[in-house]
């Protein structure tokens, strides 16, 4: 890696995210008259509703679908499993969660099991790969990592977050996320061949808000007053920034044999840092939310320091 490659790499993907990251912590430190826990959470809401299905129809819609292209949330939902296979046993049956309550061992390991797949990863994808990118970031989040949140994550966060915790609804929920049906959409007009190159170009500059607002939410849901890691968090930061997109480069070794550009940015996909809705999704299950937003803080500080590590490696 070049120190021109590295200049703009800080300068066209972290810069931009370090900035948006530092308004929404400046919003807390100034804006006392707005609470940010309730504007955090209506911000998701319109994001979820309003600006994200227009972005992944655009990119489901243009994106050319292949059998490789496809490698990418399949290894996708194999690193969350792995995440899982090496948080789980730490948190629930090691010294490590012993005395932690139950809704901060749950909000731990979901953080650390869950990426940051289209928020940061669409930025990262599209500097490395173009347009392009940006399809594999939809695909890994629309085909892996929401459908897998809503279902696998609900069941740790209702199971294994509480006592006698009851499932909920899991069909119904997927089937009311407006992303999924954006995504399913241009997924549809794509496959039958329709040319609609007019409504990409319009739901692409309605997507352009999603991800600043995200990262803004970000910023808000740092606990800037407190952010010392506990053993626990720096655990699932060193399984969700090193250890899983290691096993997934391996199994991408093992499974695929010769690796392609889909396959490095599944990999780079996996070193992503925790979901940016951790905070949020916390909130919705009654979880530990300063947990889960401690360990999406410190996983977004060290993903500044293993995204040039993991580019160097995959060359």
């Amino acid at each position: 890696m070049t120190t021109a490659f590295l200049l703009q790499l800080l300068l066209q993907v972290w810069l931009p995210i370090a900035l948006l990251v530092a308004a929404g912590g400046l919003w807390v430190r100034f804006r006392p008259q707005f609470p940010p826990d309730p504007l955090r959470i209506n911000l998701n809401r319109l994001v979820v509703d309003v600006f994200a299905p227009p972005l992944l129809f655009a990119l489901s819609a243009q994106a050319q679908i292949s059998a490789e292209l496809l490698t990418v949330p399949m290894l996708l939902i194999a690193s969350i499993g792995i995440g899982f296979a090496l948080l789980y046993p730490l948190l629930f049956h090691s010294p490590l969660g012993r005395g932690l309550a139950r809704e901060t061992r749950a909000a731990i390991l979901l953080a650390g099991c869950f990426g940051n797949v289209l928020f940061m990863g669409y930025p990262t994808l599209t500097f490395l790969y173009g347009d392009l990118g940006g399809s594999y970031a939809a695909f890994a989040d629309v085909l892996a990592s929401t459908p897998v949140l809503w279902v696998f994550g609900v069941w740790i966060a209702t199971r294994l977050g509480h006592e006698g915790g009851h499932g909920q609804s899991l069909l119904r929920t997927v089937l009311t996320l407006p992303p999924i049906w954006g995504f399913v959409l241009g997924f549809a007009v794509n496959l039958a061949g329709i040319d609609v190159a007019p409504l990409i170009k319009a739901a692409k500059f309605m997507g352009q808000a999603t991800i600043p607002i995200m990262l803004f939410t970000l910023g808000l849901s740092i606990p800037w007053g407190n952010l010392r890691p506990t053993p626990p968090v720096l655990a699932a930061v060193l399984v969700k920034l090193l250890l899983m997109p290691f096993l997934v480069l391996a199994l991408a070794r093992v499974t695929v044999g010769e690796l392609r550009e889909a396959q490095y940015a599944a990999v780079i996909e996996s070193a992503m840092p925790t979901m940016i809705m951790a905070a949020s999704f916390a909130d919705r299950f009654h979880l530990d939310v300063r947990a889960a937003a401690l360990t999406a803080s410190w996983t977004s500080l060290g993903f500044l320091l293993t995204l040039p590590l993991w580019i160097t490696l995959l060359k």
